[in-house]
């Protein structure tokens, strides 16, 4: 039996994989979700059809992170698995559905006459709200934790349901739309760009305020959070995160509002999702159960992991090079003629 165990942390190791997976499933998904988000107040139908052309060649190949996550947390942690899965059975599924919508007017939409085309943009907006917005729910219902007795989750069906969850819900909804507009800032010209630029300015403010709430909420979900971020000498080694992000708000700012600036209004809003993932990182590690099992307490056994991981090592490679050269390909401004 394979067995890098002695060698190898190997439930370290699989948590950085999947907070990888999903990070970079959050940031390559988040911007086409965001652009669904945005898709029925853009000024024309022109622009619209830019829009659904920006982002054709990459939605669903982005998906396969969100994929990886889930299957490597089903391989790696069993344990996690079979706790989180119940706890959020619902917003899963309706997240799911909302993929599904979103994939369904994809296709239809390139297809469909002026009065059937509406349908699929409604189908393709709503889907992308709803996606989005039960993304967050999971994200808030995970940093606050779940109710456990043993292995098993004892909550009720709808407590996922409630005001902290809901707050990064919309919180998500705001942070995609940014993604989005600043997407379609590096992705369009001419009118389309313009809206964006208006688009990405008015939703900043609202992503500045959420990301203060869900930051002053957060020492309040558990003492060790406070403890961590507030204690000395942690306080001096953290605040580079905050001062960063304020820097990266300030930035951006200023970017969006200036013509001369297409490609880096982009860069810094990946910059503000990469430091407030890495500020939840800082918070519930080691917890891959927060706040009830640790990454080593919930892995599964070494030899599975070790087994699992050779293919990984092999295929993640394969599917980084395949995404970069998808963008490689399809680099450049979008147009709004069918391209499907």
């Amino acid at each position: 039996m394979i067995d890098f165990s002695p060698w190898l942390d190997l439930p370290l190791i699989w948590g950085v994989l999947i907070a990888t997976a999903v990070f970079l499933y959050v940031i390559l998904d988040g911007f086409d979700l965001g652009c669904g988000i945005l898709f029925p107040f853009a000024p024309s139908d022109k622009c619209r059809s830019r829009i659904m052309n920006s982002i054709a060649p990459f939605w669903d190949g982005n998906e396969t992170w969100l994929v990886l996550g889930g299957g490597g947390l089903f391989v790696a942690f069993p344990v996690a698995y079979a706790i989180l899965m119940p706890a959020f059975y619902l917003p899963i599924i309706l997240m799911l559905m909302g993929l599904i919508f979103r994939g369904v007017a994809f296709e239809f939409r390139f297809k469909a006459e002026d009065k059937d085309r509406k349908v699929w943009d409604i189908s393709f907006h709503g889907g992308s709200l709803l996606a989005a917005f039960m993304q967050g729910v999971i994200l808030g219902n995970f940093v606050q934790g779940v109710e456990v007795d043993g292995r098993s989750f004892v909550g009720g069906s709808l407590d996922w349901a409630n005001g902290f969850a809901i707050t990064t819900g919309v919180a998500m909804i705001f942070g995609y739309a940014l993604l989005g507009a600043t997407w379609l800032i590096m992705k369009t010209e001419d009118e389309t760009q313009v809206w964006a630029r208006k688009a990405a300015r008015y939703v900043l403010v609202y992503v500045a305020l959420a990301m203060a709430i869900v930051s002053i909420a957060m020492p309040f979900v558990d003492e060790r959070i406070a403890d961590l971020w507030f204690s000395i000498p942690n306080i001096f080694y953290l605040l580079p995160i905050p001062i960063f992000t304020a820097i990266a708000f300030i930035m951006l700012w200023r970017d969006i509002r200036s013509d001369k600036r297409e490609i880096r209004p982009f860069l810094l809003s990946l910059s503000l999702f990469l430091l407030g993932y890495i500020g939840f990182g800082i918070s519930l590690y080691p917890w891959i159960v927060p706040f009830e099992y640790t990454l080593w307490q919930a892995a599964a056994v070494s030899t599975s992991q070790s087994i699992t991981l050779i293919g990984t090592v092999i295929l993640l490679p394969v599917i980084l090079g395949y995404t970069a050269y998808c963008y490689y390909i399809f680099r450049g401004k979008s147009g709004h003629e069918a391209i499907y």
